[in-house]
């Protein structure tokens, strides 16, 4: 009975799903994908030129993220072997080829705890945590694509890409830290973090005005270090440092995933928010 009530069940939702799709996109198509409980979210960087070359440059672990709003990210991820790198990239690089591309681009993928990994989509663009990547590669992702729209060829080969330290890419959001209610308004003072490995990726400053109108990301704050566990060290001495007063941000919630014990270890999903913000309310 319990299988045969799950089956109608199915069949009322996906015709639910169906009715939907046709309301709004006059398409009633759809798909089933495989449900994963604590899914983490790997992304694979590409370059392809017009020639047929083609490298990968990595993962980045995008897991931290709100309602599916990447938060930060970093490179490379904790959770990756070599081997699955290695793989993962291969699939990628792959794609690419069959259906030639060219220009910068990211495969996203969902990762399964039992090292299984589905593709998501490919975004065909320079996303906004190509920092990570740059900063433990140290490809000019940038150049490299406007080298490749000009019709060079890249220049170097897989085995010329060496991953070296760990990387952090933070959004500085004009949001309010605990609400993430939206926080235009005057920027009246601006201290930007500096020192080793530290980039800081922006285009305010003190007398700016965040509109209320576009993305609330206002700033992007990259370290570098050996190790992940000194990168997170650099970053928040970095949050530390980097004032913004008039508008609220998100830079005390960073701090707080910072110090989080759970970051820290790598133990972490997509899910990642709910969790913390569940023990933060515990608090």
């Amino acid at each position: 009975m319990r299988i045969v009530r799950e089956e109608s069940e199915l069949a009322n939702n996906l015709e639910l799903a169906q009715t939907e799709a046709l309301a709004a996109f006059k398409n009633g198509s759809v798909y089933i994908e495989r449900y994963i409980e604590r899914p983490r979210h790997i992304e694979i960087q590409v370059l392809a030129d017009e020639h047929g070359n083609v490298v990968h440059l990595g993962e980045r672990e995008c897991s931290i993220q709100r309602r599916h709003q990447k938060l930060l990210e970093e490179a490379p991820s904790i959770a990756i072997t070599p081997e699955q790198r290695e793989k993962m990239g291969a699939v990628a690089v792959k794609a690419c080829q069959e259906i030639g591309y060219s220009s910068a681009g990211t495969f996203e993928f969902l990762l399964d705890e039992d090292g299984s990994f589905y593709f998501m989509e490919m975004n065909t663009r320079i996303q906004v945590e190509h920092p990570v990547t740059e900063m433990v590669t140290l490809a000019d992702i940038v150049r490299n694509q406007i080298r490749i729209a000009e019709g060079e060829e890249l220049g170097f080969e897989q085995k010329d890409v060496l991953i070296v330290g760990h990387s952090i890419e933070c959004r500085i959001n004009a949001e309010d830290p605990v609400k993430f209610t939206p926080s235009p308004g005057k920027i009246t003072a601006f201290n930007n973090p500096g020192g080793p490995g530290v980039r800081v990726d922006t285009a305010i400053y003190p007398g700016y005005v965040v509109p209320p109108y576009y993305d609330s990301m206002i700033a992007k704050l990259i370290v570098h270090a050996r190790t992940r566990d000194l990168a997170i060290a650099r970053m928040r001495r970095a949050l530390e440092m980097m004032v913004i007063e008039g508008i609220k941000t998100t830079i005390p919630l960073h701090l707080k995933i910072m110090n989080d014990e759970n970051f820290q270890k790598g133990n972490f999903s997509t899910k990642f928010m709910e969790e913390f913000s569940i023990r933060e309310n515990e608090r």
